[in-house]
Formats: C-alpha cells, structure tokens, sequence
C-alpha cells in the first residue's frame, strides 16, 4: 500500500505532536527559532553525543525532544553544501520520508544553514517523499505481526521562504510522481493479471488526462505486415496489442516527438526457453513499455507544450506448438527478412516493428526506445547505468545529461560497420542476434536497421528497470526508470 502525502508549503507549522524535520549541512551548526519552539539545545546535545556529523542522508532521531511540542525531531544530513546537486534534494526529500515511520504529521524545515533553497529545489524534494511512499503489496492478504504498518495518509507542512513559489510547482511534482508510481505497478504487477490485452487496458486510460490512445489488434498488425512482432506472439494464445498514445500540447501540424517500449509482458524465452532459476523475474520485461506509458502519463497530467507519441509493442513470448523456432525467416513491416537465430532475442524483433511504424506513420522529430532487451548490458553496466545507442550525438549528449541531473544515468556505448557485420545471415537479410560476444551492441544494430535517417537512441534497461537496488527514493523491486529521464529531456529541450 503506498502512502498518500498530503503535502503543502508554508511559511511557519505548529509542531505538537508533529514529527519535526530539520536539515543540516556538513560543518554547519543547526537553525534556532524552529516554528513554536526552539529545540536545538536538546539537538545540539544529542548531536555531540552521537557524534552526528550531518554526512549526505545520515540521519539524528531525537524522541520526545525535551522543551519542544513535537512527538520526535530528526535531523537530516545534507553533507557538503557546495556539493549539492538537483539530485540530492530529490534524495533528501526519499530520505526524509523513510523517517516518517507511524507519524501522521510532519513538518519539515527545509531552509538549511548555508544552502540556497529555491522553488525548485523544494519541489524535487517533495517529489522524493512522494516516490519514497510508494510500496507494492496489492497481493498480500496478511501482514507480519512485527512488521510496522505505515498510516494511509500523511499530512506534510514544508516550511520554507519559497512556499508560494513551490506550492506552484507542486502539481507538476505530482504529475511526475504518478507517472513514475504507474510505471513501478506495471513492472510489479504478476503476468497472470497484465497480458497484453489488459495492458492496453491501462494505456487506453490515459485519455482520462486528455490523451488520444489507439489500439491495433492482432488482424490489424497482420494487415500492416507486422511479421516481426507477430512471430514473437504466435505461441502464446494470449493476442498482441500495439498501443498508440498521442499527446497533443504542443503547435498543430508540428512533428512529435516519439517513444517506443518493448512490451513484452511475459519471457519465457519461446523454444529457446530460458533456465527456471529467475525466469519468475520475466514479467519485468515489459519496463520499456511500462516507462513510456507512465511518460506519457506525465506529459499528459502537467499539460506539457509539446506533441508527443509513446508506442507500445505488447506481446508475450511462450513456447507452445505453433511458437516460432530457430530457423525461421520471419518479413518485417519494413519488408527486410530476419533469420531466427535464438527465440528468446525477441525484444528486438518487438520493437522493430514498432519503429517503423512510428517512423512511417508520424515523422517524428526524434524516436528514442526503451527496452529491458539484453542481459549483456547487465554484464558490461551492473544496474547503474543503462546504455545508450545512438546515431545522433546532440540527441545522445541531451538524454546524458538529463540523466544525470535526474539521477538517472546513462553511459554510450559504441555502433559500427564491424559490429553490424556479425548480424549479416546466410539465408535473409539479417540474424536476430550476434552471438555472445558484444551482445548489448549487436541487439542495438539491429535496431538501427529500422530507423532510417531520423535521429534515434535506444535505451537498454534491462539492468535499471526491475530488481533494482534499494534507494532513498525507490525500495520497490520495479524502479520506474526512464519516466523521470525522459521528461526532463522533453522539459529542457522541446516544449514550446
């Protein structure tokens, strides 16, 4: 159950029976004066006592602080502050929120000693507390009997000198959190209750927000010629779906931009099935789509000025008698053939198909697509950092730097003619995979073969998107990673 903050910016909050919230930088002593009381001697002591040093994220608790109102006071490190980053409030804000424990009032004093806290700077730490509040137990029918339930809602007061310019920019906080909440459930939830079907369900939502959504069923996608999607489908009795998302904010008649997910809802591996031990983990393999669903949620919730399509390959990949197999040549949309090398390289085929036909449909200013496509990007970047392909270094050099004022970050790895030499086939016009050696780089050759000209990056996320490390923002299996990345690159770059 995740908890519902009920956040608000102020310029003062009475403090009984609250919990309290102070930050405090590396070397600086602690603000007097907080609200109706002043407990910083009662800190002060506690904090020579603990020998608390206000390192980044360290946390003082202080319970019932004598002299002072509040239930408890906690102090929070903000470590060096000429070493703060956007990222870093994002941190504090997840930080905090892991404190709050049983309280149902906080307050919090967000104006540290030597720190410059702007509207937007309050802003990204509202946006931790509400990711750090997220939690994914819809499934649970008994909780253990030492385990801590935390209440539904939170009351927050966030006391600050930019309250009105922050409570300004807290819809927009909020925009982004849900798109990031709606990603993580996609990822979480089991492949028994989200198939295709009912993940095109989710998408058609969005149009409570004003998007326009289109779903192409499987006779559809058989007209468009879609060989390469409808192979990977074909062993499932479950039917594909490819959804179509558009958000129009932007000047009529202006080229979008473009997103594309793999969506695999379910990885068995088809005929080259996958070994037991994990496979549990493949309804995550549809975090690329789960990302540009909750993107496009944030575009759409904040009312952003750009025109914007997200397109989703929905499918599941099983092994039954009328699966694909090895040595099949399956036609593309785009009419190239491909030799089916190994079934569980399915992603690829998924999003090749989507890619031309956004490229065909919308001749859009960019497409970027997201995919958990590879285990070798694992190898090469553990879960720190997803790889980046592209052919377009202005477009790549934008998403890099979005990740890391996100905290979302990306690391370029290369293309070439060499590398798009091992996907050449004897018996079509290409090979579904290269083999072992530069898997993440091959997969993305592949790609590339159905962009054209356009500017293009491929995203794999396979190490960021699910089974992701805990952090002060996200101590969910399913990250949500992409949603935040991406918006960030739409809001610096191509909004009106």
């Amino acid at each position: 159950m995740s908890v519902n903050y009920k956040i608000h910016f102020a310029s003062s909050a009475p403090l009984d029976r609250a919990l309290a919230i102070l930050l405090q930088t590396s070397g600086s002593e602690l603000p007097a004066g907080i609200g109706e009381a002043d407990p910083q001697k009662v800190s002060i002591r506690a904090a020579e006592i603990a020998n608390f040093k206000a390192k980044s994220m360290s946390t003082l608790d202080v319970i019932a602080p004598n002299g002072s109102p509040a239930n408890r006071l906690v102090v929070l490190g903000l470590g060096k502050p000429e070493a703060m980053t956007a990222h870093d409030w994002l941190r504090a804000g997840g930080a905090a929120a892991g404190q709050f424990k049983a309280s149902k009032q906080v307050v919090v004093f967000l104006d540290a000693p030597e720190v410059d806290v702007g509207a937007e700077q309050a802003a990204d730490f509202a946006l931790g507390l509400m990711l750090r509040g997220y939690s994914f137990d819809t499934y649970k029918t008994k909780k253990k009997d030492d385990e801590e339930k935390p209440p539904e809602t939170v009351a927050v007061t966030i006391v600050t000198s930019c309250h009105a310019d922050a409570q300004k920019l807290l819809a927009e906080a909020e925009a982004v959190a849900g798109g990031v909440v709606l990603a993580r459930d996609l990822v979480n939830l089991p492949p028994n209750v989200l198939g295709p079907v009912e993940f095109a369900e989710k998408a058609k939502e969005l149009e409570k927000l004003g998007a326009e959504v289109e779903i192409l069923t499987e006779k559809e996608m058989q007209e468009l010629k879609m060989g390469a999607l409808l192979g990977v489908a074909q062993g499932s009795v479950r039917p594909p779906r490819l959804a179509v998302i558009q958000w129009k904010g932007g000047k009529v008649g202006e080229a979008p931009v473009a997103f594309i997910g793999k969506g695999v809802v379910f990885d068995s591996g088809g005929i080259s099935i996958k070994p037991g031990a994990g496979m549990e983990d493949m309804k995550g393999d549809m975090g690329g789509a789960a990302a540009v669903t909750g993107l496009m949620h944030v575009l759409a919730a904040r009312k952003a000025k750009v025109n914007a399509v997200g397109i989703l390959g929905l499918v599941e990949n099983m092994p039954d008698g009328n699966a694909q197999r090895p040595g099949d040549i399956v036609t593309s949309m785009s009419g190239q053939t491909i030799e089916i090398i190994n079934t569980d390289a399915e992603g690829r085929l998924v999003l090749g198909d989507a890619l031309w036909y956004c490229n065909d449909r919308f001749k859009p200013r960019f497409m970027i697509n997201l995919a958990t496509l590879t285990g070798a990007i694992l190898v090469a970047l553990g879960n720190q950092h997803a790889g980046l392909f592209s052919n377009d270094d202005e477009l790549s050099d934008r998403l890099t730097s979005a990740g890391e004022a996100t905290g979302e970050k990306l690391w370029r790895l290369p293309l070439g003619k060499e590398y798009d030499k091992l996907i050449d086939s004897k018996f079509a016009d290409m090979k579904n995979t290269g083999g072992r050696n530069a898997g993440a780089i091959t997969a993305a050759q592949f790609l590339k073969r159905f962009v054209g000209e356009t500017p293009w990056a491929h995203l794999d996320v396979a190490g960021t998107a699910m089974n992701s490390p805990s952090t002060e923002i996200s101590q969910s299996w399913a990250s949500g990673y992409g949603v935040r990345l991406l918006d960030r690159l739409v809001r610096d770059h191509y909004e009106a």
